[in-house]
């Protein structure tokens, strides 16, 4: 493959960080289109209560995908600050470290959850008639939870090294020949939720191999299948920045799988209205998200050298880009709503409680753009807890109690909606506190030191 590795350390700023997160941003939504083609051709052909059955499984799988997201975060970092240094030795023993921890853990979470599945499903208050069609479709997934772990893994470390692009182009074959094998097992066999699990399980092992393929073509990474031995320093550097960015992202799955058990009470509708508006709003956050893991990357590579007057540039870069396609895409969103949302169903009923959902989340999506870059700053840093915990408390913590309390005493859809800008603008708040003083504290003082 032609040479993709980009130049974070010198040079423009504002044209890289796009096209490093956009890419990044593209990956994203083409994983979602996984669970989104799923959710769309059972509605269309098996009907509304596999389409439920298949959408209430979203946040707890998302809670098992996030902890290695988190992981690979940490892989990122750790070979982000390598690659500054221009340490080609650990930069491989990163990524051998990195991909002997990531399957060790997947296999051992995936056994737990498939046999641990009946319980999960009780967890989540699932409505018997439903029971199951969800068990079945979540050990399905549950199975291939190494693929996808291997592919974060994977993705992570061409990010640390600037390229977003072949993870995308994996991904995309990946897509493609998943939303065959949907159809093909939907309409051909006659499957119902497990051959749309299937079909996920096949693109993901598709987009694993690919890109493990193009890793041992690169010469930069020296990656080889023979040497898996961890080295338990460089362990111990992922984990210590992966598992808080886990925790963080976990936290967001868990409060979301809380409110999953809350929306499963309100009945069908609700649940497959909120299938359908969850693949919507997922895309703004995919866009969120991917300028927060410029930020990391970027500002790893920079901090690593001790270039801090760049990171603060990185950090506002990175806001204002964010910001304005973050609006941009939301007021797109909310204007085609009830189109997007046929897509997937074409009950009014359901429409309508799609459309409500998507009002309460992209509206306020402006005020993620903080959470998400000045989290993605701080990790870049090497302070990977301080987010972790005030997503713990402000995301979690109000969501949960606000399930338990608010929404006990008024069980409406609105006004469960109302938890997620509630708990954003205060998480946000406290971020915005930590970060400025962290900042003002140690940043500053460095950059005056290294001027004195």
């Amino acid at each position: 493959m032609a040479k993709t590795n980009m130049n974070m350390l010198s040079g423009s700023l504002w044209d890289k960080i796009f096209i490093f997160a956009i890419p990044l941003a593209i990956t994203g939504v083409i994983q979602q289109i996984f669970n989104a083609t799923d959710v769309a051709i059972v509605g269309h052909y098996v009907g509304k209560h596999a389409m439920a059955a298949v959408g209430c499984n979203t946040p707890v799988v998302a809670l098992m995908v996030n902890l290695f997201i988190g992981i690979a975060l940490g892989i990122n970092v750790v070979s982000a600050g390598f690659i500054g240094l221009n340490d080609r030795e650990k930069i491989s023993r990163t990524v051998h470290t990195g991909y002997a921890v990531v399957l060790v853990l997947s296999a051992f979470i995936s056994a737990v959850a498939i046999l641990c599945s009946s319980y999960i499903m009780g967890l989540l208050n699932v409505p018997p008639e439903l029971m199951d069609q969800a068990s079945l479709y979540f050990k399905i997934i549950m199975a291939g939870l190494p693929l996808t772990a291997v592919y974060n893994c994977g993705a992570a470390v061409f990010a640390s090294h600037g390229d977003t692009r072949t993870p995308l182009l994996c991904l995309t074959v990946a897509g493609i020949i998943n939303v065959v094998l949907n159809i093909f097992f939907i309409t051909c066999l006659n499957m119902k939720v497990e051959g749309v699990a299937l079909a996920t399980v096949a693109a993901s092992a598709v987009s694993a191999l690919m890109l493990i393929f193009f890793l041992r073509k690169n010469e930069t990474f020296s990656f080889s299948l023979r040497q898996f031995t961890p080295d338990r320093a460089i362990m111990n550097r992922i984990l210590k920045i992966g598992l808080p960015a886990s925790l963080q992202g976990m936290v967001f799955s868990l409060s979301n799988t809380c409110i999953q058990s809350a929306i499963n009470s309100l009945g069908a509708d609700v649940m497959a209205a909120s299938a359908a508006a969850f693949n919507m709003e997922i895309l703004v956050y995919f866009l969120l998200n991917s300028f927060g893991q410029a930020a990391t990357t970027f500002i790893g590579q920079n901090y690593a050298v001790g270039n801090i007057k760049r990171c603060f540039e990185i950090t506002r870069v990175c806001l204002w880009q964010n910001m304005i396609l973050t609006l941009l895409l939301s007021g797109f969103l909310l204007y085609f709503a009830r189109t997007f949302l046929l897509l997937f169903t074409d009950d009014p009923d359901v429409i309508e409680i799609g459309r409500l959902r998507l009002m309460f989340i992209l509206l306020p999506e402006g005020i993620n753009v903080f959470l998400e870059v000045m989290s993605g700053a701080m990790r870049g840093y090497g302070r990977s807890l301080t987010p972790a915990m005030m997503a713990l408390a402000g995301i979690c913590g109000i969501r949960i109690i606000w399930v338990y309390t608010v929404f006990s005493r008024s069980p409406d859809f609105a006004v469960l909606m109302t938890c997620y800008p509630v708990s954003w603008f205060f998480t946000t708040l406290a971020i915005i506190i930590a970060y400025i003083r962290f900042k003002n504290r140690h940043l500053i003082p460095l950059t005056v030191k290294q001027h004195g």
